[in-house]
């Protein structure tokens, strides 16, 4: 008769599984961006408003407007997306600098697209100062009318947001120069920065159709 030994055998474990959590930075800045999406939503609805109030104001002011250098300024506002995003990309490769020379612009890193991206910025804003300046001197003050008002507070508070975005640019900027190595922290800071930047023009693209094209 054959004897035969019987072996426990070892439980069986589930196999591991890696969940994906959602980056909380970037969750963050989506959530404080929807929110500023509702501040810009008022003011959208201000200038529809006043200008369902006071039409003879809109004929009367609207022929102020300089359409076409508008239009170019809003190009280089919309090109700065662009170039970026290409920062990003270059950023999610984890390449802060350029690896040829700086006339190769298919091999540069994320700080040479990012300081393009703040210069176009820069360029806007002094843009949009050239253009109050211009429209002082045709008399459209902040408080000349109605529609100086809703033009001064609409594009003015959307100045300031690029504005602050261009300072988020010298931060992101500044931390990977300090960074002694380039990793997922400097990625996810170029990543949020450009959720911002991306929502700035999306929302000049908005008031500039409301404001000069639906004059």
């Amino acid at each position: 008769m054959t004897s035969v030994s019987t072996a426990t055998a070892a439980p069986r474990t589930a196999p591991h599984v890696s969940v994906n959590r959602p980056n909380p930075v970037s969750v963050g800045t989506i959530v404080w961006l929807a929110s500023e999406l509702m501040f810009f939503a008022g003011l959208f609805a201000m200038y529809f408003t006043v200008r369902a109030a006071v039409p003879d104001e809109w004929a009367l002011q609207t022929e102020k407007l300089n359409v076409a250098f508008a239009s170019v300024n809003t190009t280089v506002l919309v090109l700065s997306s662009v170039s970026c995003q290409l920062g990003v990309w270059a950023a999610e490769r984890f390449q802060p600098a350029r690896s040829g020379k700086l006339w190769q612009v298919n091999r540069w890193g994320m700080h040479e697209w990012i300081t393009v991206t703040y210069l176009m910025g820069a360029f806007f804003i002094g843009g949009q100062i050239f253009e109050y300046a211009s429209l002082v001197r045709d008399g459209l003050t902040i408080s000349s009318s109605p529609y100086g008002s809703v033009f001064y507070l609409t594009t003015g508070f959307h100045g300031l947001h690029v504005v602050g975005g261009l300072i988020a640019f010298l931060f992101l900027l500044g931390r990977s120069f300090s960074a002694k190595r380039f990793g997922h922290h400097e990625a996810t800071t170029a990543i949020v920065t450009s959720y911002y930047w991306h929502f700035v023009d999306i929302v000049w693209i908005a008031l500039f159709s409301v404001i000069y094209l639906l004059k």
